[in-house]
């Protein structure tokens, strides 16, 4: 029997032998039903079975891995990025990239120091190991104060110093100023006033402040009162305008820009209200955002009880966290002897939020006559810090 082109149908010897003028084909039971399933299956539309097909598999790696940097430059907070990590494998793996890892912004690594793992140590290792200079700060600050592993804490801020990042510049200068890691003799200021010098240079306030004082005080440099002043004025400039810029809404309110004096301040008549960029002690501004390394140090000390026992103390700036790492490292308040600062700028800073409503008695401050003792401007008794 032939089909409308011509062609014979094949002959049925059996149920496993088929013959067609040309070849002798043997088919086994299982080929055949195997041949019709792939027929079913060809005949049918991807809209009748339900197939979509996965794009996001189709986007080229180089495009996942821009997607993930803005994200990891952006992340708020660590959970932003882990959430994306355990969405698949494919976004799990390209997350580790070091692409993804260097371009991690200060939100994304601000690790609790209740859920400090190895598995934290390792991705933030990841992370410097990457070239991210936060990563280095963080962990170097870690490693140096809470794991006490200074050399390898001391060459991770250096590795992030020589690329500019100017909170690790900071760190080093205070390291050098006390010592940190070694002895008494093992200070060096004038290492210390240079790495200040150009932490300053890049705009860090807490530098500005020390340089100032440092100028002020001839510590470490030569004694220069009028450019110590200079340097003080600017760092409260700054310091208002990044309040400012950070909280746009307080442009509209006066109290920000007005000066506020303490209640034991009295105010003498006729000499105005006064610029509060005159002094580095009375802009009314909030405390500044501590750095994340910063508050890390101060969740991992008050868990531990640092201190109890050993004779170490913590600088008492509340945005610090630096502790001793030999007993009496750090200069206490020459006054009331309860307080003690890494630095001149934590000095600074504790004084005008908290400590100097604490520190002295109102007839310290106020003479008979009704006239302020001090300046305001840092130079007065209160402010200077003697070695314990």
């Amino acid at each position: 029997m032939r089909t409308r082109r011509g062609v014979c149908y094949p002959k049925v010897i059996n149920n496993n032998m088929c013959i067609d003028n040309r070849v002798v084909v043997k088919r086994s039971r299982n080929d055949f039903s195997q041949h019709m399933s792939r027929r079913k299956r060809s005949k049918l539309s991807p809209e009748v079975i339900g197939y979509h097909p996965d794009l996001f598999d189709s986007l080229p790696d180089d495009l996942v891995l821009s997607i993930l940097s803005k994200l990891s430059s952006s992340a708020a907070s660590p959970a932003d990025f882990v959430n994306i990590l355990i969405t698949c494998k494919r976004l799990n793996g390209l997350g580790h990239n070091s692409l993804v890892l260097s371009k991690a912004s200060q939100k994304m690594l601000a690790i609790k120091a209740q859920n400090w793992s190895e598995s934290a140590h390792r991705f933030l290792k990841q992370c410097a190991d990457a070239g991210n200079v936060e990563a280095c700060y963080t962990l170097g600050m870690i490693r140096f104060y809470c794991l006490q592993n200074r050399g390898s804490g001391a060459s991770l801020m250096a590795k992030a110093a020589i690329s500019s990042h100017a909170p690790s510049l900071y760190s080093l200068a205070v390291i050098q100023f006390n010592g940190s890691g070694g002895s008494k003799n093992d200070k060096d200021l004038r290492a210390g006033v240079a790495l200040c010098a150009r932490a300053a240079f890049l705009g860090h306030i807490d530098a500005l402040r020390e340089l100032g004082h440092c100028l002020q005080d001839g510590y470490g440099v030569k004694q220069n009162i009028a450019e110590g002043r200079r340097f003080l004025v600017q760092a409260n400039a700054r310091e208002l305008a990044s309040v400012l810029s950070l909280t746009p809404s307080a442009l509209t309110s006066s109290n920000w820009l007005s000066w506020n004096p303490l209640p034991h301040h009295r105010h003498v008549a006729g000499t105005g209200t006064g610029c509060p960029l005159l002094s580095d002690f009375g802009c009314n501004v909030p405390a500044p955002e501590a750095h994340v390394a910063n508050r890390f140090l101060t969740e991992w000390f008050e868990s531990k009880d640092s201190g109890s026992g050993s004779g170490l103390r913590l600088c008492s700036h509340t945005g610090c966290g630096r502790p001793e790492t030999r007993r009496h490292e750090f200069r206490r308040c020459s006054v009331c002897g309860t307080v003690n600062y890494c630095s001149r700028a934590c000095q600074a800073l504790d004084w005008k939020m908290r400590h100097k409503a604490e520190c002295t008695p109102v007839e310290r401050w106020i003479e008979d006559d009704g006239e302020n003792h001090g300046n305001g401007n840092g130079e007065d008794d209160d402010q200077n810090m003697v070695e314990s």
